[in-house]
């Protein structure tokens, strides 16, 4: 989740698009985790309230929310995500797993 996020972070000017496309790839890659065992159920829930978190960044995106805002959302995402690692351990890994 952290390099989801962080990745997000890096970029020089957040766009529905990019952002949307990352949580594509958040919510299969949850899917894919639980379904192999990579993953708890309790685990895949609790990143699911920030893959929705993250979804409900793109639709402040396409409300004109302006970006200084939108990177302090992301920001205290990251905060969570770092809470849910220290949870459950390995859950960015298991996650960054299926990043081609």
């Amino acid at each position: 989740m952290r390099t989801c996020i962080d990745h997000l972070i890096s970029l020089p000017h957040l766009d529905v698009v990019k952002v949307r496309e990352e949580v594509e790839f958040l919510t299969g890659q949850l899917e894919t985790c639980l379904q192999n065992g990579k993953i708890s159920n309790d685990a895949y829930l609790d990143a699911g309230a920030i893959s929705g978190a993250i979804e409900m960044v793109a639709n402040h995106i396409d409300l004109g929310v302006s970006q200084k805002e939108i990177g302090e959302l992301l920001r205290q995402q990251l905060e969570r995500a770092d809470r849910l690692e220290l949870k459950h351990p390995g859950l960015n890994d298991a996650i960054e797993s299926g990043r081609a």
